[in-house]
């Protein structure tokens, strides 16, 4: 709610504002839309982007100038209700609309994971203030990682600093922001490998490796390694044996009486 008093309050909010979850959930889309498609895929993310970050922010900033809440954080329980459900119908929205457009499943499926993590929040806000700063940052930092690898984690760092902002200005408290952390990165963790297991599942039933390229290389004379086989010189080989014996055969061996011939007439017998 602004900066609170305190000492670390006017930096604590200012971190609080630039780690709030709208910027982690487009930095998210267009990580996991390239990954699956390239630039085509980033563009795909862009368009998520619309429903699960741009529209919620101008939900949230029309609120204010009504007065509906204070600030973007929403922390009074009631409209905090309010932005979830706002939300969870933005999420749904874009979620159906990039599946019937033929967006990419990796992409399709992280905002259908969302969506259910959106409605758990909401549930869990019915009777606890668990962080959604911190639920948002910590999963977005582990998708991103089982993604593209380890070295993502590092930006668990700058989770770590938000959930530190959260308790900083009074909107949560230490046990509120490790709760929301925890249950982001292992809802992330759990949906996301599951759905890697989903698709690899499917690939290895249709018959090519779930990982690898499909082998269509192999029905491509040009692109076999020509293999030079034994068995065509070992037939050449008992032929050219065959042949030799015959041969052989039909001549006289030296050292041996074979049958005179006849000498024509008017010469001697040899």
């Amino acid at each position: 709610m602004g900066a609170r008093q305190g000492l670390p309050g006017p930096l604590a909010a200012r971190v609080t504002y630039l780690l709030e979850p709208k910027n982690w959930l487009i930095v998210t889309v267009l990580g996991v839309g390239f990954h699956a498609d390239g630039p085509d895929g980033a563009g795909w993310g862009l368009l998520a982007a619309f429903f699960v970050a741009v529209l919620p922010t101008l939900f949230i900033s029309r609120g204010i100038r009504r007065g509906r809440w204070e600030d973007r954080n929403v922390g009074a329980r009631r409209a905090r209700i309010a932005v979830l459900a706002f939300i969870t119908a933005s999420v749904a929205t874009g979620l159906v609309l990039l599946v019937g457009l033929g967006a990419p499943s990796l992409l399709t499926g992280y905002l259908a994971f969302m969506l259910v993590s959106v409605a758990v929040l909401a549930a869990i806000t019915l009777v606890w203030k668990i962080s959604i700063h911190c639920a948002v940052a910590s999963g977005s930092v582990t998708i991103l990682a089982l993604t593209y690898g380890p070295f993502v984690l590092c930006a668990f760092v700058l989770a770590g600093l938000l959930a530190w902002s959260r308790v900083a200005v009074r909107d949560h408290t230490w046990l509120q922001a490790v709760a929301g952390s925890v249950l982001g990165a292992a809802a992330a963790a759990l949906v996301y490998t599951a759905f890697l297991g989903h698709r690899q599942d499917r690939t290895t039933a249709s018959g090519h490796s779930a990982w690898a390229a499909p082998a269509t290389r192999s029905a491509s004379p040009t692109c076999l390694n020509p293999r030079i086989s034994s068995a065509p010189n070992q037939s050449t080989r008992a032929n050219s044996t065959v042949t030799a014996a015959a041969a052989t055969a039909g001549r006289r061996p030296q050292g041996t009486a074979g049958p005179r011939r006849q000498a024509p007439a008017g010469q001697a017998p040899r």
